[in-house]
């Protein structure tokens, strides 16, 4: 069974850092990529990034360029996604998702594709505040 859990979140100081964990169970070669997405309270889910299990390609949506960094440990089935500079406006649930759609040109629509993802985590808490 494929299985996604997230780890990490908490409460930190604007200008603070945070390091999210997905832990994979089960994927298969059929999995091409996995994503990052937040939802705040009374808002949409958003795409935050996302990243090919293949060869690393990265994308980030533009309110966390510069700010937000996803890599893959392949060894361990794991996805982080390292946050710096957080601001008040990062609070939100986050959440890792995957589906089995070909490739990874998917990430570049996450605030489309989302909707399609068939895997997803049950989320975690980060709360910016001071």
């Amino acid at each position: 069974q494929v299985q996604l859990v997230e780890s990490g979140g908490g409460l930190v100081q604007p200008g603070g850092s945070l390091r999210l964990s997905c832990a994979t169970f089960g994927l298969t070669s059929d999995y091409h990529a996995i994503a990052w997405f937040h939802q705040a309270p009374g808002k949409e889910r958003e795409g935050v990034s996302c990243i090919s299990r293949s060869d690393g390609t990265t994308y980030y949506t533009d309110s966390v360029k510069g700010r937000f960094t996803i890599s893959r440990d392949n060894a361990k089935n794991t996805v982080y996604l390292q946050m710096n500079s957080l601001q008040t406006e990062d609070t939100a649930v986050y959440y890792c998702a995957t589906d089995r759609m070909y490739g990874s040109a998917w990430c570049e629509s996450l605030d489309v594709v989302h909707k399609y993802l068939d895997v997803w985590g049950q989320g975690t808490l980060v709360t910016v505040s001071s």
